[in-house]
């Protein structure tokens, strides 16, 4: 998902508006990770970047966009930019952890 979104939309409250584009990255969120995956992926990781404008984006986490469109809209933005795209995931074995030998007293 690559969007504009529009913070200020007439007749609508500003506060409704910024609480319907959150729902909207959820529900795009759970539709994605509902999806059939591919052969040898373990997981869905998703890519994201925020900005005011396209040109303009940052790289952020996906727990995180939730924060910066509530910042964006506090600081009186007119809209914000959202990329979301998903990318395989493959998860990694944990490190061996040595024994910790005990001692007896």
């Amino acid at each position: 998902m690559k969007k504009t979104f529009p913070l200020d939309i007439e007749g609508r409250h500003r506060d409704r508006v910024v609480d319907a584009l959150k729902h909207e990255l959820r529900k795009y969120v759970r539709r994605e990770r509902r999806r059939a995956l591919p052969p040898g992926v373990d997981f869905l990781d998703f890519d994201c970047r925020f900005g005011l404008a396209e040109t303009g984006a940052e790289p952020a986490h996906l727990s995180g966009l939730g924060a910066l469109i509530d910042a964006a809209a506090r600081e009186g933005a007119t809209q914000v930019y959202i990329e979301i795209l998903a990318r395989p995931g493959h998860r990694q074995a944990w490190p061996a952890v040595p024994a910790i030998a005990e001692e007896n007293p």
